[in-house]
This record gives structure tokens, C-alpha cells and sequence, in this order.
């Protein structure tokens, strides 16, 4: 079978390698199945990676550490470890006369209660503010604030 011209015609058109000039004797960068292989990827090792080397195994140090959750302080003594003298105690509290106990005076003094009722508030602990104290060192540790 032959052209006209007397050129012979190729048997098989060039590979794909071939016409887009990639260097057919260069190596894969990926593993390529051999004849019995599926080319699914199971049974093939995987390229090596180049990037970084192995990791060193280096001795670990573990240091416990415990965290003590944050105490909320209300109008009721709390048991807990004071931070300044680090013993077990029970809070000790005192009542100071905070935002709410203002604002009810004056409340009682709108409603017309002048001639000395609107300082009820003042002796009513439920209406105060409340500081929790070490009793052992004295510490203030906290307060519980009405408004």
C-alpha cells in the first residue's frame, strides 16, 4: 500500500508523547500498573515523598496540670480553696448597699413613702450586695452584684 507519490504511508500515527514533545525516557512521577496490575491502585506503592525528612522521634514530657473552674458567687457562702492563704474554707459574707437597694428607696419615695419608710431597703440583706471574705486570712474573694 503506497501513495501515489511513491511515499510510503506509516502502519500507525505517532504516540501522544511523541507529537507533544514530552521526553518519552523520562521516568513516571506516579507508579505505573505493570501487565497484571488493575490500574485501580491497589497492590501499588505510592510515589516517595520527596518533601521533608522523617520525623524524629523525640522523648515526650507530660506535665499534669489542673484547672479549677471559675467560682460563681451568689447570696450563699461558698466552699472553696482560697486563692490568697490556699486552705479549704467556707466564705464568710457581708452585705453593702448596692444599685438595687438605691433604686428601691427611691422607688418607695415616688410611691410617697418620705416620712422614713423609703430606708426600709437599707435593713433588708435580699436587696444588698453581697462580698465573700476568707475568714481565715480576710481576703476579699469575690462579690455577687443585685443589678
Amino acid at each position: 500500500m503506497s501513495a501515489p507519490s511513491g511515499v510510503p504511508v506509516p502502519s500507525a500515527p505517532p504516540s501522544y508523547e511523541e507529537t507533544t514533545g514530552i521526553n518519552v525516557s523520562y521516568p513516571h512521577p506516579y507508579p505505573v500498573p505493570e501487565h497484571g496490575q488493575k490500574p485501580d491502585g491497589k497492590g501499588m506503592n505510592p510515589p516517595p515523598y520527596m518533601g521533608q525528612p522523617a520525623p524524629v522521634n523525640n522523648s515526650v514530657t507530660v506535665q499534669t496540670v489542673y484547672v479549677q473552674q471559675p467560682v460563681v458567687f451568689y447570696d450563699r457562702p461558698v466552699q472553696m480553696c482560697c486563692p490568697s492563704c490556699n486552705q479549704m474554707i467556707m466564705t464568710r459574707l457581708s452585705y453593702d448597699s448596692g444599685a438595687l437597694t438605691w433604686l428601691s428607696c427611691g422607688g418607695l419615695c415616688l410611691l410617697g413613702c418620705i416620712a422614713g419608710c423609703c430606708l426600709i431597703p437599707f435593713c433588708i440583706d435580699a436587696l444588698k450586695d453581697v462580698d465573700h471574705t476568707c475568714p481565715k486570712c480576710g481576703a476579699l474573694i469575690g462579690s455577687y452584684k443585685r443589678l
